[in-house]
C-alpha cells in the first residue's frame, strides 16, 4: 500500500485492521484513503489481484472489511463511516512489479534509464520477471513511411520509473504468453456504480439520530 496514505494516522490505524483481511481473502490492498465528508468520513479501499476484480469480488471484500470495522467499532469512537471498495483505475501509476505483471500486453509510457540519462519511451509490456520489464518499443518514423517492427528493450527495475497505461481503441489482444487473455480491469468498478449497492450498507454508524441534520446534539 502507498506509504503516503500510511502517514495519515486514521488510515494507518485502519490499515492495521483492513490489510490482513484483504490479504487473507486473496487480494492486494493497493490503496487506503480516509476522506472527511461532512460529519462522516469516506473510507476508500482499493484492491487488486492477478485475476482481476469483479463486482462479486468487490461485494466479498466489502463484507469482510465491513465486518472487521464493526468489530473495532468501539476504537473508532462510533464515528460514522461510509465504506467504498473498488478496483484500481487504468490511470493508476505502475510502481510495483505486480502492477507491471498485471498489465502485460498493454501500451505504456515510462521514463527509463540511469539517473542523468533517463528518457521517456512508449512501448508495449511483453514480459515481466525478477530482472525487470521487457518493452516492445516503436521508434517514430517519417509520416507515410512503413512502420518498423518494435524493438525489444529490457529495462532493469532500478532504471524503471512509474509507468502509465495508454488507452487504446481497438488495441490488439494480449500475446499468447501473457498471463491473461482478457483485460483483468474490463470489469473495473466506478464509485458511482457502487453507491446504490454495497457501499452505503457498510456505514458503521447505526444510530439514526446521527443522520438527523436538525439534531442540535450534532454527532460527530
Amino acid at each position: 500500500m502507498s506509504a503516503t496514505h500510511q502517514q495519515d494516522p486514521a488510515a494507518t490505524r485502519l490499515a492495521g485492521w483492513i490489510e490482513p483481511v484483504v490479504t487473507a481473502a486473496g487480494y492486494d490492498l493497493e490503496e487506503l484513503v480516509v476522506t472527511p465528508a461532512g460529519r462522516r468520513s469516506v473510507v476508500r479501499v482499493v484492491v487488486d489481484r492477478d485475476e482481476g476484480v469483479s463486482l462479486d469480488d468487490v461485494a466479498e471484500v466489502s463484507r469482510a472489511v465491513s465486518a472487521v470495522l464493526d468489530r473495532n467499532d468501539g476504537e473508532l469512537g462510533r464515528a460514522p463511516y461510509v465504506l467504498e471498495v473498488t478496483s484500481p483505475g487504468v490511470d493508476r501509476p505502475l510502481t510495483e512489479p505486480r502492477h507491471w505483471r498485471r498489465n502485460t500486453g498493454r501500451l505504456v509510457t515510462v521514463t527509463v534509464g540511469p539517473a542523468g540519462a533517463a528518457e521517456q519511451v512508449t512501448g508495449r509490456v511483453t514480459a515481466v520477471d525478477d530482472a525487470g520489464v521487457t518493452l516492445a518499443v516503436e521508434k517514430p518514423g517519417k509520416p507515410g513511411a512503413k512502420r518498423k517492427a518494435p524493438t525489444p528493450r529490457q529495462v532493469p527495475w532500478a532504471q524503471l520509473g512509474a509507468g502509465r497505461v495508454q488507452v487504446e481503441f481497438g488495441r490488439p489482444a494480449r500475446d499468447e504468453g501473457a498471463a491473461h487473455d482478457e483485460d483483468p480491469h474490463d470489469d473495473e468498478l466506478h464509485d458511482d456504480e457502487l453507491h446504490d449497492d454495497e457501499l452505503h450498507d457498510d456505514e458503521l454508524d447505526d444510530d439514526p439520530a446521527d443522520d438527523d441534520e436538525g439534531d442540535d446534539g450534532g454527532g460527530q
